[in-house]
């Protein structure tokens, strides 16, 4: 489903016949070639495309027309005239030019990853917000793109009235529809927005913990997320299988209760556009207690993975350099456990036996869940401290708070005050603190 189609050319179409290129660039990956154009086709596949065949080309250099160098282009385009496909994928970023040069030269649609990534998340997107932020994406990259698909829009039009002035193009206006149309979307966006800071700032007075699923898409989480809490969210082996936070009540030891939010799977290269469309959506993770990054532990590439979940995450300003002072605490969870053979999982045990914020599990057959659940209740009261506090008789929520969040050792009504000693972690007094300001 294209979220924004103003031409028929330009929509991707399930089952459409296809081929997978990509420009490896020496130096500028972290992974191998073959794990990317697998990856690629696993894009291509979540929307329903036919991979007829796929191959990455090294290219020394970057050209401004094509990508590609001639002879690479002419071998894209005939391996696109052997499988007879309607649709090139380019696995890497396109500009206006490239895209239009790549098609002429191909006699195919070409489609670069941004397109493909957008493609997907325009046919997942479940909610109202979700498909708000999709279409605002996609508006942005086709802003760019007018003058690649749509040349027969360059025609002159009468202005009327004081509207555009006389001679507008019709280019000019259907640009201007698209600002507009952003422009509405972002004031949609804003209400959303604040409708769920209202009922992020709910939770925060509330008194239960939030813990945040995060990790690189198809690592597992949604299956971990339906073991924990018995839902039955969409856990397929597919990328991108969930774009919507979803949150559910869990208990843990020592916890009665906590919020557990499964968030959107992050990927490399992900369109700046849709970075800054999901932003209000990833800020849940901003505002979760405790992080746990999921990773598949069985996949060639876990530790690139790792690396490109670690970057957004940093770009949020959680972890990196300079990490906010009240970021939550991450751990990690090694997940697929069931994929490795005996001497993986022996070599996989050892490695995280090295680590004190490492648990290895299996969502899918439930093997070690209960230590990732004990593991998560310990980090939530770890270097927790005696505190006296005092608390208005009348608020009854922060003393609620105060007895779900840490051990009341203590109370005695002082006045019109609750005078309360209380063991609580750090992390867990500056959440106090902050519920009581907000």
């Amino acid at each position: 489903m294209a979220v924004f189609n103003r031409d028929s050319a330009d929509e991707v179409s399930r089952g459409a016949r296809a081929i997978v290129v990509r420009a490896d660039v020496p130096g500028a990956e972290r992974r191998d070639s073959d794990a990317r154009i697998e990856e690629a086709k696993g894009l291509a596949l979540a929307i329903g495309i036919d991979v007829r065949a796929a191959q990455a080309f090294r290219v020394r250099d970057r050209k401004p027309a094509t990508l590609f160098g001639s002879g690479q282009v002419d071998s894209i385009a005939a391996l696109a005239q052997e499988n007879e496909a309607e649709l090139v994928i380019v696995d890497n970023a396109l500009s206006p030019v490239q895209q239009s040069n790549l098609e002429k030269a191909t006699g195919a649609k070409v489609i670069d990853r941004t397109g493909l990534i957008l493609e997907i998340f325009g046919e997942r997107a479940a909610t109202n917000e979700g498909r708000l932020q999709v279409e605002l994406a996609h508006l942005d990259y086709q802003a760019g793109r007018l003058v690649r698909s749509w040349t027969h829009l360059e025609r002159q039009r009468g202005g009327f009235g004081f509207l555009g002035g006389p001679g507008e193009t019709q280019i000019e206006a259907d640009r201007r529809m698209i600002r507009d149309r952003m422009a509405k979307i972002r004031r949609e966006l804003e209400q959303v927005t604040r409708t769920r800071g209202l009922h992020r700032a709910r939770r925060q007075r509330a008194p239960w913990p939030v813990i945040a699923l995060v990790g690189y898409t198809n690592a597992g989480k949604s299956t971990l997320f339906n073991r924990l809490t018995g839902a039955d969210v969409m856990a397929e082996d597919l990328l991108f299988a969930t774009l919507d936070p979803t949150m559910r009540q869990i208990a843990l030891p020592g916890l009665d209760k906590a919020i557990l939010s499964d968030t959107v799977g992050f990927v490399s290269d992900l369109p700046t556009q849709l970075i800054a469309a999901f932003r209000a959506t990833l800020e849940e993770v901003l505002s979760a207690d405790m992080i746990v990054h999921v990773r598949d532990i069985a996949h060639p590439d876990s530790e690139a993975q790792r690396d490109d979940v670690l970057d957004v995450l940093a770009e949020l300003g959680i972890g990196g350099e300079q990490p906010q002072e009240d970021a939550p605490v991450i751990i990690e969870a090694w997940n697929k456990l069931d994929l490795l053979d005996a001497e993986a999982a022996a070599y996989v045990r050892e490695a995280a036996a090295r680590r004190d914020d490492v648990v290895i599990l299996s969502a899918l057959t439930g093997e070690g869940v209960d230590l990732l659940q004990r593991a998560i209740a310990t980090r939530m009261t770890a270097g927790a401290r005696v505190h006296k506090l005092r608390v208005p008789l009348a608020d009854g929520a922060a003393i609620a708070w105060l007895h779900e969040h840490g051990e009341v050792l203590g109370s005695n009504p002082d006045g019109g005050d609750m005078a309360i000693e209380v063991r609580l972690s750090d992390s867990a007094l500056a959440r106090f603190w902050k519920r009581e300001r907000d």
